[in-house]
């Protein structure tokens, strides 16, 4: 593959994994470079404004959607390594700058081009990753910002097939909330502590030595509850696994 058809890609790393677990970022380069794609961090983007739109706090969002997008706009796509900042700027900003005659089409265009990483390594670039082995078994929780926003579900589970010695075991209510959601966690705790809790259990009851998912806030939400009750499930993000990293420490693990 020549460099001129290479897409030049710019990584939008999300807060929670910059501050949190900065491995999934290079584990996104690192798929990313092998699908094919020069890969760039632009120093300019912050966070995607989440916390603020879904609060309701449309003027902040805005700001921060306006510098997104000037930080992204000279990249082919837009790569997220979670659904719901990913949903965000497809869905949030369009909607948010809607009635702004300059900013308004260039969120709609910079939208066109924001895809979560494991949809863009299938649906776009038609990647299968080679050459990896993991042995144990996994089960796959779906993020709810990805499967209903994004519509991703097979995309993960066809990736983690090309895995030799992982065997995937279903989990009940897969599509189920963990109870995260967010600032749906810090307003409602005792709500979201029993949901993450139901979570936890299927978890368990799946008989999965790892717990994988696409976005690092449900994670862990999902992996202080199983600590917490000395659960010997690791949970990783799907990426991790993807780009080697399953032998490392989990989400939680001290290093």
């Amino acid at each position: 593959m020549t460099r001129a058809t290479r897409p030049r890609v710019g990584l939008f790393v999300t807060c929670l994994v910059d501050a949190m677990r900065p491995e999934i970022g290079f584990a996104a380069i690192r798929l990313l470079e092998d699908a094919g794609c020069d890969v760039e961090v632009p120093t300019r983007q912050t966070c995607c404004g989440q916390p603020a739109y879904n609060s309701g706090d449309d003027a902040s969002t805005a700001a921060v959607a306006r510098q997104v997008i000037a930080a992204f706009e000279p990249f082919d796509h837009l790569i997220v390594p979670s659904g719901s900042c990913a949903g965000t700027i497809r869905h949030g900003y369009p909607a948010l700058l809607a009635s702004d005659a300059d900013w308004g089409p260039r969120a709609a265009r910079l939208a066109e081009k924001t895809h979560e990483i494991m949809s863009y390594l299938v649906d776009i670039r038609d990647y299968t990753p080679g050459g990896l082995r993991l042995e144990g078994s996994a089960t796959y929780h779906d993020s709810c910002a990805g499967l209903r926003e994004l519509g991703i579900h097979e995309q993960p589970r066809r990736l983690l097939a090309a895995v030799d010695g992982l065997e995937m075991r279903p989990l009940d209510g897969e599509n189920v909330c963990c109870g995260f959601g967010g600032t749906f966690c810090v307003k409602y705790p005792a709500i979201s502590d029993a949901i993450v809790g139901e979570k936890a259990d299927t978890v368990e009851r799946s008989g999965a030595d790892m717990l994988l998912a696409g976005d690092l806030g449900c994670l862990m939400n999902m992996a202080g509850k199983l600590n917490r009750r000395g659960s010997k499930v690791r949970c990783f993000h799907t990426i991790e696994i993807l780009a080697g990293g399953g032998n490392g420490p989990a989400i939680g693990e001290k290093p």
